[in-house]
């Protein structure tokens, strides 16, 4: 199975269009099982801003389409409007994974929060699946380095990583931070994308989204630089170092 991870997209005054435009034709030539996003589509939580992010998303060729809402997307009550243009399905399943959305975003606040609820139902979701474990959410669990003073995180951080170890997940993916980044935590894969296709970006100046396959080996994860080269996680670490 092959996931294609993007994020961070901001459409809006701060929208890169050539990038996206770049992106769409290199992800298609890849044909994905399904293509992942883990928020902030737009920059304001703006109807017109969730119109293009639709319009322009169609331009993928993928049948899976994973949305999930980033703490920009629940500005000015975007959250009202989000669920008109995109599905919101919390729960995927392919022959190879079970995929779940975790919603971190809150009403026109920057952290991110999974809340008890949430937690729970995230461990009744896994509790009797043989398959490969991924869960999808915006904000990131684990600071990223080069992402400047340590803020808007998840509130509940340390809750949340007890609920994932104890529900024996894979792999998370995660965006907000516009850095890709890797961080193997205990066995449990985090992956962070950077921005597809928003101008500000921070520790890695390239738009890029991540490439993951998945199948009996495990799961391997890439950065790919749109318009340039396709990194592993270690590079970019080494590249930090030097």
């Amino acid at each position: 199975m092959r996931l294609v991870h993007i994020s961070d997209l901001h459409f809006g005054s701060r929208f890169n269009e050539t990038a996206f435009e770049s992106a769409v034709e290199e992800i298609n030539s890849l044909e994905p099982d399904a293509l992942v996003v883990s928020g902030d589509l737009s920059d304001d939580g703006l109807t017109h801003e969730f119109e293009r992010a639709r319009d322009m998303l169609k331009g993928f060729k993928c049948k899976n389409l994973i949305v999930c809402p980033g703490n920009h997307d629940y500005r000015n009550t975007g959250y009202l409007i989000l669920k008109d243009y995109f599905s919101l399905k919390q729960v995927y399943e392919t022959e190879v994974a079970k995929i779940i959305v975790l919603k971190t975003a809150r009403p026109d606040k920057n952290e991110g929060e999974v809340g008890y609820r949430q937690q729970l139902w995230l461990e009744k979701q896994f509790r009797d699946t043989g398959k490969t474990r991924i869960v999808v959410m915006h904000h990131h669990l684990i600071p990223v380095p080069d992402t400047g003073v340590e803020r808007d995180t998840v509130i509940d951080a340390g809750d949340v990583l007890a609920a994932l170890k104890r529900s024996k997940i894979d792999l998370v993916l995660c965006g907000h931070k516009h850095r890709p980044w890797k961080w193997d935590f205990e066995g449990l894969k985090i992956m962070h994308a950077g921005s597809l296709s928003d101008i500000r970006l921070r520790g890695f100046f390239h738009n890029s989204y991540n490439i993951i396959d998945v199948d009996e080996k495990g799961i391997h994860g890439t950065v790919k630089v749109i318009g340039g080269d396709e990194l592993s996680f270690d590079v970019l670490e080494k590249e930090r170092m030097n």
